[in-house]
């Protein structure tokens, strides 16, 4: 019994180490907003995305990740008078750091042996790291937004071989915009859309 039970507890890390997955990537995010205040409009950009994550399990599996981010949205505020006409407009990109951390449930729909098609959803929190305001058209500062927000993800994986790619949508649960009179009327919310390319580590691959 003696054996066995140590032969069992040898075992599990082998086991585990079987179906675990390391997948370092890297990507190209759009970020936009769900609401503009009156004057205001948003449109996604070009930003990047890189980091990774770890898949425990088979068919059925976890995915907690950590990423590093850099999100752009083009912003044009416009200035109207009395009539609704436009006397100025001012544009600038909305620039902000994050570290995302996500943890995903995922569940793959084909589990070839060099061919993998998979999806996954959870939930992610992006905490600000930073506000760039290189240019300065718009005076964006750190106090004008909440220190992070909560987001609902979903993911489409491809896996071919080693490779693996992964379009992704993550829906801000968190209004964008700190509690400030100026800016908090609207209930704004980050939506960001990614692509992420990567290699696949480890096991798990039947």
């Amino acid at each position: 019994m003696r054996n066995t039970l140590l032969l069992l507890l040898t075992m599990v890390p082998i086991l585990a180490i079987g179906q675990t997955q390391i997948n370092p990537q890297a990507g190209i995010t759009f970020q936009s907003l769900t609401d503009s205040p009156e004057g205001t409009e948003f449109k996604a950009n070009i930003g990047f995305i890189v980091g990774g994550d770890i898949r425990f399990g088979d068919v059925f599996y976890l995915q907690p990740g950590a990423f590093y981010g850099r999100n752009v949205t083009a912003t044009t505020f416009q200035a109207t008078d009395p009539d609704g006409n436009v006397i100025a407009e001012v544009e600038d990109d909305l620039i902000r750091t994050t570290l995302k951390l996500r943890g995903m449930l995922g569940y793959k729909l084909i589990n070839g042996d060099g061919f993998k098609l998979r999806v996954a959803t959870g939930v992610s929190y992006d905490l600000l790291l930073g506000i760039d305001n290189s240019e300065g058209n718009i005076a964006w500062e750190m106090d004008d937004f909440k220190d992070g927000s909560f987001n609902l993800d979903l993911a489409v994986g491809l896996d071919i071989a080693f490779l693996t790619v992964e379009p992704g949508l993550s829906y801000g649960l968190t209004n964008v915009f700190e509690d400030d009179p100026l800016l908090s009327e609207n209930d704004a919310k980050y939506v960001t859309t990614s692509l992420t390319v990567g290699i696949v580590l480890g096991g798990g691959s039947r």
